[in-house]
């Protein structure tokens, strides 16, 4: 059900002190990206409890380990307001000063855990948010109809729920993929399994991180991702099992098949980079 990622897949860390970029991936759709003395985090989840946890218990961010993978950032942000992209990042916020970005659902989600409105910036996308030297845009999106066809928990999350809160109370919201110029170079993430082609229009990209669970369901994601954008490198993510610990060796999703989306991206004449949990890229 669940594949070990094989070995040769894995982009091989080339460490360059000469780099202006560094993308470090958290697995699930969370990434670190450092450049311009700035440094970004986008969907950390860290604790990652397992699937009866989820489903039967109130989720408790591990503090520890957060502040152990992530001791520092300046601005964090959320793609929408799903358990698997959002339960860390208040706690992160908490520990680093951050800001939190997100939507008006995930800013909820934020509010509950008890982060001052002075950390927050809440979007619906489109606007330009200066981040030091680099800027963040929402790019508004939609989360994927996944498995048997349905998208999880649609609706959003209209003031602070319970906190710590339960899965189910934690709704997608609005969905926002990120667009970032920083070092010179633009970045797209998409952190889910669909997108809305007029609002990723003009949005070309040096990187894309790229939900590869979206290949699965939607027709032609990789594909029109690639038209519309037209990145040098494309970096899946979001294509791991999201209850197992941490630390443990990832497996894939059911419904993942990595090295059939390298050689995809390969044939539209990008540069597919598949990291590691921790591993890094940098340009």
């Amino acid at each position: 059900m669940f594949k070990r990622v094989p070995a040769d897949l894995y982009h091989r860390e080339d460490r360059n002190p000469e780099a202006r970029l560094r993308l470090r991936y958290l697995g699930t759709a969370g990434f670190v990206v450092e450049g311009d003395d700035r440094t970004l985090v986008i969907d950390p989840y860290i604790t990652r409890p397992g699937v009866w946890t989820t489903l039967f218990r109130p989720l408790v961010p591990n503090a520890a380990l957060i502040q152990e993978v992530l001791p520092h950032a300046d601005d964090v942000m959320i793609g929408h307001a799903h358990f698997d992209h959002v339960l860390d990042a208040p706690v992160l916020c908490q520990q680093t000063g951050a800001r939190f970005i997100g939507s008006p659902s995930a800013c909820n989600v934020a509010r509950a855990a008890g982060l001052p409105e002075s950390q927050l910036v809440e979007t619906r996308g489109h606007e330009t948010i200066a981040s030091g030297a680099a800027t963040l845009k929402g790019i508004p999106s939609l989360h994927g109809r996944i498995y048997f066809n349905y998208q999880p928990l649609p609706g959003n999350i209209t003031e602070p729920p319970p906190w710590p809160p339960r899965y189910r109370q934690l709704l997608c919201g609005l969905v926002l993929n990120w667009y970032i110029e920083i070092a010179g170079l633009r970045i797209v993430h998409v952190d889910s399994a669909d997108f809305i082609e007029e609002e990723m229009l003009g949005h070309q990209a040096d990187i894309v991180c790229l939900c590869a669970i979206g290949r699965q369901y939607r027709k032609d994601f990789v594909k029109r991702a690639m038209e519309i954008l037209q990145p040098t490198y494309v970096m899946p993510c979001h294509w791991d099992w999201f209850f197992s610990p941490y630390h443990k060796e990832p497996r894939t999703l059911p419904s993942v098949n990595l090295p059939d989306m390298m050689a995809e991206i390969r044939s539209y004449g990008a540069t597919p980079i598949l990291l590691p949990f921790e591993g890094i890229f940098q340009l």
